[in-house]
């Protein structure tokens, strides 16, 4: 009776799980963005080519790649001006025309919140204003990059927030800058002279970096952090995404799954083609081994030893916690360095261990 006694306590303890960078707050339960992006019903209904369009809900990447094929410049540039929020999200439409999409589609918004990503350098994969908002960015140059990473973010990541000034490196796009400068990429955003790794083109080839916030994140600390219901919607998401950067021939990718990030990726990892799986700052992937997760990537994981993570129980208990720690030695991941990192959202400092692995990850280099 003891025994059951403190794995209640232990699940309740679970409900304290935070998966983001904004610190311990309250949080209200969030109901998960899914299907089909706006616009849909006016792109079914078009019949400019005399015959449907690839339904945005059913159709595959692949089947999406393969008809932006067979259209002419002309017909292409049509569909985005006439239905920006559909192109703009619609996995396997090439990149620049996405870009394009979504430049039209935040202006079209008229919302202050939105209006830089609307400039013209900013490379948006994907946006869409339902909600609290999600977006998608590429740094780097997603068509011809020889590696392509994606950053999973956590709890409180939204269109207007995943770019905010919180602190440097932090944030989906700060990590997503800080790690395509850790690469060697010259051309790359925010370089770091003197960083973990040296200036000038990387040996693997050019990285493109992704930041996705492409999913209804946690708010803060609630249920919605301890249990998975926004993680498994996230996850379905997720493993459309990257479809539909391979239908488009983009690499295999990289996943950094930060903190209830992680919980998305490991409920999405055998629905992907990932390279490699890293899970940072995580409260548990909902499986209890590496091999539990029933994928081909090669999975990593990272924690620091400052990271209040580590408080967080690794159960999994009437539906609340995310399970075993993916750090352990039972769970079975290879281990990424980051003995210097410092806090939740250390990961990606310049100079740290851990961005320096996680470049060679991203590069392809890590054994």
């Amino acid at each position: 009776m003891r025994r059951f006694g403190r794995t209640l306590v232990t699940a309740a303890l679970a409900v304290a799980v935070v998966g983001g960078t904004a610190g311990w707050a309250s949080g209200g339960s969030q109901s998960a963005v899914t299907g089909p992006p706006p616009g849909t019903a006016a792109w079914r209904a078009d019949t400019a080519y005399g015959r449907a369009l690839p339904d945005p809900a059913t159709a595959t990447p692949s089947e999406v790649a393969r008809f932006f094929a067979g259209l002419d410049d002309a017909q292409r540039a049509a569909l985005v001006r006439s239905h920006p929020l559909v192109v703009g999200n619609l996995d396997g439409a090439p990149p620049s025309l996405r870009y394009e999409a979504n430049r039209l589609a935040v202006a079209a918004t008229g919302e202050a919140r939105y209006a830089s990503l609307a400039a013209p350098d900013r490379r948006i994969l994907a946006f869409d204003p339902r909600g609290r908002g999600q977006v998608a960015e590429v740094f780097g140059d997603l068509e011809h990059a020889a590696h392509v990473a994606v950053i999973v973010p956590g709890n409180d990541n939204d269109a207007t927030s995943y770019d905010s000034r919180r602190a440097p490196h932090t944030g989906p796009a700060g990590m997503a800058r800080a790690l395509r400068a850790a690469t060697g990429d010259p051309a790359a955003e925010g370089a770091v002279a003197g960083g973990p790794v040296a200036a000038g083109a990387a040996p693997g080839g050019p990285v493109a970096v992704i930041a996705w916030t492409g999913y209804t994140t946690p708010v803060g600390v609630g249920l919605d952090a301890a249990d998975g219901r926004l993680a498994a919607a996230g996850a379905t998401r997720l493993a459309r995404f990257t479809a539909g950067l391979d239908a488009v021939g983009a690499p295999d990718p990289a996943l950094f799954c930060h903190s209830y990030g992680s919980v998305v990726c490991g409920l999405a990892a055998r629905h992907t083609d990932a390279a490699d799986l890293i899970a940072l700052g995580s409260p548990g992937m909902r499986a209890a081994t590496a091999e539990a997760l029933r994928t081909g990537a090669r999975v990593w994981a990272a924690r620091g030893p400052s990271d209040w993570i580590a408080d967080v129980p690794n159960v999994s208990f009437a539906g609340l916690g995310h399970g075993a720690d993916p750090t352990s030695a039972a769970f079975g991941a290879r281990p990424v360095p980051a003995a210097d990192v410092r806090g939740h959202a250390g990961y990606f400092t310049p100079g740290t261990q851990s961005l320096a692995a996680f470049a060679a990850i991203a590069k392809g280099d890590a054994r």
